[in-house]
Parts: C-alpha cells; sequence; structure tokens
C-alpha cells in the first residue's frame, strides 16, 4: 500500500493526460485543458492523504474526461499495459456506431460536467468467474456504482498496471439495451474494449465498481 498527497495525485493525472494529447483531441490548448479540470482540484485536496494499492486493484480515486470531450475511439488507442508500449484498442466486435449506443445507465446518477472524479474504485477481482448479471446485483446492493467505459478507460489510463492477466473487468455502468456488457482486457499485448454476454461468466473477468462519483457544482 502506498500512501499519497491527493492534490500532487490531482496533478500527476491531469499532466498524464495532457501528455498523451488529451488537450489536441479535444480541440483546446494543454491550459485550457487545464483550467477545464482545475475546479476539481479542491474537490481531490480535501481528502488529504490517500491510500493507493492499485496493485490490489484498489484506488482512492481518478479523473474522468467524457466522450463529450475526447471520444472513446481516441481515448482507447492512449492506454497500455504496465511497462508495454502497444496501444489499447476497440475490439472489431463493436460494429460501426454500436460504441454511440453504449450510454450509462440511470443508476450510475452520472454528473453532466465533462469531467469529474470518480471514487472509493475496485477493480472487482472477486467476481471472476461469477455471471455479470449477478455480479452487477451483489454491487447494487451494496451501494456501490458500476463503472462506465469512460471511467474504466480513465482508470487504466492512469494506473496501467491495474489491468493484468486474469484480473481484467467489465464496465456494467455503460449499456446499450442488449445482453452485452463492456469490459476491459488483455489481447495481444495490449488493453481491449470489447464486450461480453451478462450471462457468461469468465474465470478472468471481474466486475469493476466505485464508491461515487464527485463533480463541481
Amino acid at each position: 500500500m502506498t500512501t499519497i498527497d491527493a492534490a500532487a495525485e490531482f496533478d500527476r493525472q491531469v499532466h498524464n493526460l495532457i501528455e498523451r494529447d488529451y488537450p489536441a483531441m479535444a480541440g483546446l490548448t494543454p491550459e485550457q485543458f487545464q483550467s477545464l479540470a482545475e475546479p476539481l482540484r479542491d474537490l481531490a485536496a480535501t481528502t488529504g492523504s490517500l491510500a493507493c494499492e492499485s496493485g490490489a486493484g484498489r484506488l482512492p480515486f481518478v479523473l474522468v474526461v467524457t466522450r463529450q470531450v475526447v471520444p472513446i475511439e481516441q481515448t482507447m488507442p492512449r492506454t497500455t499495459l504496465h511497462g508495454k508500449p502497444k496501444p489499447g484498442f476497440v475490439d472489431h466486435s463493436f460494429e460501426p456506431g454500436s460504441l454511440e449506443r453504449f450510454v450509462a445507465i440511470p443508476e450510475t446518477g452520472l454528473p453532466e460536467q465533462q469531467v469529474y472524479l470518480l471514487t472509493d474504485i475496485e477493480r472487482g477481482e472477486e467476481f471472476c468467474g461469477a455471471v455479470p448479471q449477478d455480479a452487477m446485483n451483489t454491487i447494487a446492493a451494496r451501494g456501490r456504482t458500476l463503472l462506465t467505459i469512460e471511467e474504466g478507460i480513465a482508470v487504466i489510463t492512469q494506473f496501467p498496471e491495474i489491468l493484468v492477466k486474469n484480473k481484467c473487468f467489465s464496465l456494467g455502468g455503460s449499456r446499450s439495451g442488449d445482453r452485452r456488457v463492456p469490459a476491459l482486457w488483455i489481447s495481444q499485448n495490449a488493453p481491449k474494449l470489447g464486450w461480453c454476454w451478462e450471462r457468461n461468466p469468465h474465470t478472468w473477468l471481474g466486475m469493476a465498481s466505485a464508491g461515487g462519483r464527485r463533480a463541481t457544482a
């Protein structure tokens, strides 16, 4: 377990996104992008020193940039596995135009802001081998929230070490009205955004969740 200063960690995450060309992809200068995120810095800073257990799949917070700022098709290739150079990719099983139909379910209570903080994140490997729908029901009963596609990408962008073999995770917070559940796993030595059926369990695929979301008023 590592103890981190929340304000310093927030600054690291913003800088990481700037280094990964998020401002250019959003049609902003680095200064404009930083200004977009800056109001959240005080929210992060109020948490003081935090425990970060990325190796165990638990994180205190992650800065999330929504698809309204940068499309998923552009953010996914900015992910990598820990210590690996190969960019992440969207699996071809997403037919053209289908990603736009995978939107946040109402239960997430997603903030209206274009950037926000996702807090108290768990990779959810306890659900490896569980039926995804059962895992989602258990998480809801605990009062926790499922991760969206953008949130999952944000997690592995900031903490690539969290995506490891046999501890990958589904993103039940984004659905398209059918039985598909988006997920992030490893393929061809790179992160892959794909999907699995809600009733099909996989021994290497858990269900990610979070304690909540924080945004400016």
